[in-house]
């Protein structure tokens, strides 16, 4: 039977927002754990899927799994390679005939740049690994390095941003690992990382340069010969590391310069649109002003979204972000909602009874950037567990958190006209159960103040009558140039001024 180790690590690296990630950041599946993921969406079940369709015996070892946060403690990065070296070294000596690992491509500790690409140097380093088939699948928001497109024989990358596609990214990788080990063939993995970092903001699929670079690369998949796949890595800004930013991979069995000559090509459709990769806000009380000036009348058309990236929590944020809020409460807004990630507040309600008011500062407290907690008297309204199924079976939250999703304990209060909805845990704001499951319909809300980039606009496009992306404080800025950068590779746009791509 043709056996094949799985492993993963899985993690979003701000490293502009202080402070260390450590063990309690990671959700950690092991052995027998892993196999019973099988059906849960997510990226270890897409391999799964193929396992099982193939007759594979999976060699499980364990998938550590974190959420977009500071710095990884490189204890973490050295306690997963604990566990996953000597379940490797066995299966070598019982045989295995290929590996697969499950990464984001984004992680950062604090002594590696580039982990994912030292855990597949220390797999080649182990004797009898050197020329495993090694296939990966990884977020469209990785940092994709030239060490990684050297030591695996490929890897397949999310297309879709929002991400709906980290299920069939899995897929595919796996069958590439499958056609690999039926063939005998060994493709290249050919990587370009061009000059230009695009904020989370600029790397939505459904338009402007990402639309156009994946449709160019599904056309290369269907008339370069030999090529097998082709990934368009939007890269993630905010990890302050030498090969952040878009880049670009090509699998092939074909001739290795007509699949060069398709990565100049994408490189050189990405630095014509390098422009439209930089997102145009809108100013906030602007929006909400005008929003109280045209006498909205709630309910009819749905709600209107407040997008602040700035405070996404999907790219690292701490969720507490108090500018939107502040509008809608200066503008007595009526029927407006936002989501504050605030333990200490939560606690604070633990003893007030349903219907009661209680004074109390809230959000603000997580970043340096935010003017601070504001001190409302709020009506308590619901408590919860914060535990809740996801509706999307579809989300990006399936595919890192699986169906069930813990927010912690949460509270929902009432001051005025603005509902908030108080979580122990920050999640980002992908899935409408997130509010149906405190027992608020988010269709009934005038407007919403939403903490994402990009990755909201699948559940909320559903009921939002528009949206508007504003500008707020807080660490994940569309406007990268304020960033202190001391390790990102020079020149690139737009930080500095360049007269041509490459």
């Amino acid at each position: 039977m043709t056996r094949i180790l799985v492993a993963g690590i899985f993690h979003e690296t701000h490293s502009f927002t202080g402070g260390r990630t450590g063990l309690e950041g990671f959700t950690i599946h092991r052995g027998k754990e892993i196999i019973a993921r099988r059906g849960d969406a997510s990226q270890i079940d897409g391999f799964l899927s193929v396992a099982e369709r193939e007759g594979w015996e999976v060699v499980p070892s364990a998938i550590y799994t974190g959420g977009a946060d500071a710095t990884v403690d490189h204890a973490v990065f050295e306690q997963f390679w604990s566990e996953v070296e000597p379940v490797l070294k066995k299966a070598l000596a019982e045989g295995l005939d290929g590996i697969h690992l499950s990464l984001h491509g984004a992680m950062v500790t604090s002594e590696c740049d580039d982990p994912e690409g030292e855990l597949m140097a220390r797999i080649r380093a182990t004797p009898g690994a050197e020329k495993l088939p090694m296939y990966c699948v990884g977020d469209l928001h990785g940092t994709l390095t030239p060490r990684m497109g050297a030591l695996s024989d490929g890897m397949i990358f999310y297309r879709e941003c929002p991400h709906t596609d980290q299920f069939d990214s899995a897929v595919l990788a796996s069958e590439l690992l499958a056609r690999h080990l039926k063939s005998g063939v060994r493709p290249k993995h050919l990587v370009m990382v061009t000059p230009i970092v695009w904020p989370p903001t600029g790397t939505g699929t459904r338009d402007g340069p990402m639309r156009a670079l994946e449709d160019k690369a599904r056309e290369i998949e269907k008339t370069v010969p030999g090529v097998l796949a082709a990934n368009i890595v939007g890269g993630y800004a905010f990890s302050d590391v030498p090969y952040a930013g878009l880049a670009f991979s090509i699998i092939t069995e074909g001739d290795e310069a007509a699949a060069q000559e398709a990565l100049r090509e994408l490189g050189q459709i990405a630095w014509d649109l390098r422009e439209d990769g930089i997102p145009k806000q809108h100013d906030l009380d602007t929006v909400v002003r005008e929003f109280k000036d045209s006498n909205y009348k709630f309910g009819d058309k749905g709600p209107l979204l407040l997008v602040e990236p700035s405070d996404n929590i999907g790219g690292g944020a701490p969720g507490d972000g108090t500018d939107v809020m502040r509008a809608l409460l200066k503008y007595d807004i009526e029927k407006a909602g936002v989501c504050i990630n605030d333990p200490e507040a939560v606690q604070a309600l633990q003893n007030v009874p349903i219907g009661g008011k209680i004074t109390l500062p809230i959000g603000g407290k997580g970043s340096p950037l935010d003017p601070g907690p504001v001190t409302l008297e709020v009506e308590l309204i619901s408590r919860s567990d914060g535990v809740f199924e996801l509706e999307d079976k579809n989300s990006h939250l399936v595919g890192s958190l699986g169906k069930i999703i813990h927010m912690g304990p949460c509270a929902v209060v009432r001051h005025r006209g603005l509902t908030i909805l108080l979580s122990t845990k920050k999640l980002p704001p992908f899935d409408l159960g997130q509010w149906r499951s405190q027992g608020i319909n988010p269709e009934e809300l005038s407007i919403i103040g939403i903490k994402a980039a990009v990755g909201h606009r699948v559940a909320w496009g559903r009921i939002a009558v528009g949206e508007y992306t504003v500008n707020t404080s807080g660490p994940c800025t569309s406007d990268i140039t304020r960033l202190p950068y001391t390790r990102l590779r020079r020149p690139v746009f737009p930080l500095d001024k360049m007269s041509a791509g490459g």
